[in-house]
This record gives C-alpha cells, sequence and structure tokens, in this order.
C-alpha cells in the first residue's frame, strides 16, 4: 500500500482522489480497506495507519469505527514508546541537593540510597538491605513557555504529522508548556482544542493538497501573546507552492521580535530527512534554525532553548 503515499507525493490532490477510487472500485482494494472484518484482521501498524489516514475520507459507518480503533492501537503504542523517551528530558533537570517523595526511576540517586542505607548492612549476608530509596528533584519552569507546532499536511507529511500529533499530547501534558497546534496546505486547521486526543487530531487531517507555509506561518504569528517566551516550530518539507517573499518576511519579524524559531525538516518512516534545502537556507537565513530531528532530540532541543 505504499504506492498510495508515493501517487500523493507525484500527483495534485484532484489526481490523487481520481486515482484512489479507481484503485478502490477496479481493483478490489475495497474488500481491504471498506469492510471493517478485514480491517480488523490486519495488523495495526504504522504503515497500516499511514493507508487509513490517506483514505479517512472514503470510510464510513462501521468502517470508520474500525479504522479508528486501528488509530488508536498504533498512537498509543507510538506514545507510550514517545513518552518513555521525551519525558525525562523535558520533566526539567534533576535538583541533586534536594530529594523528592516522588517515586520516578530516572530521578534515583543511587549513592545518596547507599550512604542512607549503609546503617543497615547485613555483615553475615554480605548485603546492604534497603529500607528507604532516594529519589532526586527536578526543578521545574515556573513560568510556562507557549509552543505553536505548525505541521505541513501534505501528502508526503504523513509520517511526521503522526509523530506530531503525538509529541503535541505529551507536551501539552507539561505544565512547563502551553501548546498549540496548527495543521495547513492550502487551508489552516486549529487543532489546539483536541491536545488531549492525537487519534480525534489524526483524523480531522486532510492528508493532500497544496502548500502555502506563508499563510500558515502568519497565522501561527497571530497566536503569539508573549514573544519572549515562544516557540514556533515549522514542521514541513519547506516546499512552498506560494510566492515565499511573504514567508520570508513573516519568519524575519518573529525572529526580530524574539521568538524562538526551528523548522522541523520532515522525516520518512525510516527517519531520513526529505526537505527543500534551498528554501531551508533561505529560512535559516532570515533567523530560523533548521534541522532534522527525532522526537527526543526536539524534547532536548527544547530544553535548550527555553533554559
Amino acid at each position: 500500500m505504499t504506492w498510495l503515499n508515493e501517487v500523493r507525493e507525484l500527483f495534485p490532490q484532484e489526481t490523487v482522489e481520481v486515482i484512489e477510487k479507481h484503485a478502490l472500485d477496479r481493483y478490489g482494494l475495497t474488500d481491504l480497506i471498506m469492510d471493517p472484518q478485514t480491517l480488523e484482521r490486519l495488523e495495526p501498524n504504522q504503515a497500516l495507519l499511514r493507508t487509513v489516514l490517506s483514505l479517512r475520507s472514503h470510510l464510513n459507518g462501521d468502517v470508520l469505527i474500525a479504522a479508528r480503533r486501528i488509530v488508536r492501537q498504533v498512537v498509543d503504542e507510538l506514545r507510550q514508546k514517545l513518552s518513555a523517551e521525551v519525558r525525562p528530558v523535558l520533566s526539567g533537570r534533576l535538583n541533586r541537593f534536594r530529594h523528592s517523595p516522588l517515586v520516578v526511576a530516572q530521578n534515583f540517586d543511587v549513592r545518596g540510597t547507599i550512604r542512607r542505607n549503609l546503617k543497615h548492612y547485613d555483615v553475615q549476608g554480605q548485603q546492604l538491605v534497603l529500607e528507604q530509596l532516594l529519589f532526586f528533584e527536578r526543578n521545574s519552569r515556573r513560568l510556562p513557555w507557549d509552543i505553536i507546532l505548525c505541521v505541513d499536511q501534505s501528502g508526503s507529511m504523513v509520517d511526521s504529522v503522526i509523530h506530531s500529533a503525538v509529541m503535541a499530547g505529551i507536551l501539552a501534558g507539561l505544565p512547563a508548556f502551553r501548546v498549540k497546534v496548527v495543521v495547513f496546505d492550502t487551508s489552516i486547521v486549529d487543532l489546539s482544542a483536541h491536545l488531549d486526543d492525537p487519534v480525534e487530531m489524526l483524523m480531522r487531517v486532510q492528508l493532500g493538497g497544496g502548500t502555502d507555509i506563508g499563510q500558515a506561518i502568519r497565522y501561527c504569528a497571530q497566536l503569539i501573546e508573549n514573544p519572549h517566551r515562544t516557540v514556533v516550530v515549522l514542521i514541513s518539507d519547506f516546499m512552498e507552492g506560494a510566492p515565499p517573499g511573504e514567508l520570508l518576511r513573516t519568519v524575519y519579524s518573529l525572529y526580530e521580535a524574539r521568538v524562538k524559531l526551528l523548522g522541523l525538516a520532515s522525516l520518512d518512516g525510516q527517519a531520513e530527512p526529505s526537505y527543500d534545502r534551498q528554501m531551508a537556507q533561505r529560512l535559516n537565513e532570515c533567523g530560523m534554525e533548521i534541522a532534522a530531528l527525532t522526537p527526543k532530540r526536539l524534547a532536548q532541543w527544547l530544553v535548550e532553548v527555553t533554559s
């Protein structure tokens, strides 16, 4: 089913819709995607998730219900994996001078625990009996940062869209950040109301169509309340479909206002970057840092720029 994603990269949206319809009607893919019992038998994985999202507009009734279950299962597994990677990075720096009553494995104070329990050392059995475990406290930021994720939803961006939806939910669950999510092609949809449900967010995404990055960045600029404590993350392949002048001017004005700007180059399923390097260079010259980062590395970057 990867050919469907390739078609979306090669052809305009109108052509893609015709090809999808012919594939579903003429080549029997209807039996695969449109039958809820068949969907239930398929192994939920990210490849199937990409296909379901690509064909979401064709789904309804029992098929849509089955598709939602697939989306939720894959998203929950991905969220668990990403949470394990990024939450320790984003939860604040360890305070090695204070301990916390909270039991968090990543904060375990090995040396302090050994010192505290030396008096319980069993000489005969040559074992250290641990009666009290110590965990470091983590410093937390009192003033939250505003994080605006501006996500390109053109057809080639499906993997980045999936990871962005999951990451947005993780970030929104941390007190250090206030998060907004905007997806765009030639139109703009603000999905900030669905931060607590990545499944609902993904089911509202319309993959395909053209790209107007400048219009999306202008919209995000209107959401900024405190430029000095705002991070705008543009997640895109930077293949601007509109004249680039307005995009570059808006990015430079945000840079002058001291907004933190990151252009996150799209990654495919194998975490390989795929983007317009010439446009990325022009954005960088206007003050936007450009990088191709995994979710964990993005979390580290956010800690660095908001510390």
